[in-house]
């Protein structure tokens, strides 16, 4: 299995940030939401950014209690979305929602590039969707070991399993979906 590549440390913006730096806080947030947003979206779908944004109010009213570095930051970061997603899912089933239509939608405006954005949304949809097809332990092993970037311990706590069987479980998920990709040509 390829490792991930290394983050960035942003061990001096976690401790600014508890100290109330705003600016420390948004390079945190610019750095971690992403890969956050994409685990989410993998977990519980299309509700992944109402999620995260609970995830984040949790995270601002725990951070002056935290300790440690922006390695340990991001896998708190990722075990309090995981709660507030399982949160999340009890919550539905106890009270189903209505989707709103998107023709409700269609009068808003964006001043973004809307067919690069576009595109780069049905890319990572896909390959969020691939992801969970796959059994509930081997994609939310791949969720954190790949697209959070965390490694075989902090995933194995945040799971509460040993370092081997994520790596297992992240390893067998992997191999199915790239069963699952069509060959390229040679």
């Amino acid at each position: 299995m390829v490792e991930p590549a290394a983050p960035v440390d942003l061990s001096g913006a976690v401790a600014a940030a508890q100290g109330g730096d705003e600016r420390a806080f948004r390079e945190l947030f610019r750095e971690v939401q992403p890969a956050l947003l994409r685990y989410l979206r993998g977990l519980i779908g299309e509700d992944a950014e109402d999620v995260a944004s609970e995830t984040w109010l949790q995270v601002c009213r725990d951070l002056p209690r935290f300790s440690g570095d922006y390695a340990n930051f991001r896998a708190w970061t990722a075990t309090i979305a995981r709660h507030r997603a399982m949160d999340h899912v009890r919550r539905l089933r106890r009270r189903p929602s209505l989707a709103v239509p998107v023709e409700t939608l269609a009068d808003l405006a964006s001043g973004a590039d809307t067919e690069s954005e576009a595109a780069d949304a049905v890319a990572t949809g896909a390959a969020i969707a691939l992801v969970a097809s796959l059994p509930a332990q081997q994609a939310e092993a791949v969720l954190l070991r790949v697209v959070m970037g965390l490694d075989a311990e902090t995933v194995g706590r945040i799971l509460g399993k040993r370092p081997g069987a994520v790596r297992t479980a992240a390893y067998r998920g992997l191999r199915r979906l790239a069963s699952m990709l069509p060959e390229e040509p040679a």
